[in-house]
């Protein structure tokens, strides 16, 4: 299959990947979309494993309320630096992980990390941090968490 620029375009705004990732993915899967994007994916998490032994100085916290106002839930999504603690991407995961303990509860960060992630049940919430890690190329740690509740 040939690769064109708009297959490589839509593989970018499907992971985020660079478009030379993006091209030699999709040359690898022989023109295979899907292929393609697991191929991106898995690398963007080779990435994201070499990275964890680097120190996480800054981040987000974020909030989310439930729309009746009785269940609410803040967390505290960590990175290496501002220029990422910044980036759109990183704050709205960390919202989305606020909507996950809101609605999904849990009793820790490592029971937290190992459930279905709410937007995308075919990953974990871990899966869900380390790919946007992988992406960005900075180690990304759920340091803590609350649940509040009426």
């Amino acid at each position: 299959m040939a690769i064109t620029m708009d297959l490589i375009k839509k593989l970018r705004e499907a992971t985020g990947a660079r478009i030379l990732d993006c091209q030699k993915a999709l040359q690898e899967a022989d023109g295979d979309f899907d292929e393609a994007v697991s191929l991106v994916e898995a690398r963007g998490l080779a990435r994201a494993e070499k990275s964890q032994d680097r120190e996480t100085k800054v981040g987000y916290i974020a909030t989310y309320t439930h729309n009746t106002g009785m269940v609410a839930a803040m967390v505290e999504l960590l990175c290496e630096t501002d220029f990422v603690a910044a980036n759109d991407e990183f704050r709205q995961l960390a919202r989305d992980i606020a909507m996950q303990v809101a609605a999904m509860g849990a009793e820790n960060v490592e029971e937290l990390l190992q459930q279905d992630f709410i937007k995308d049940p075919e990953k974990t919430v871990e899966l869900v941090i380390k790919s946007l890690s992988g992406k960005i190329g900075e180690k990304m740690i759920l340091n803590r968490f609350q649940r509040f509740a009426i």
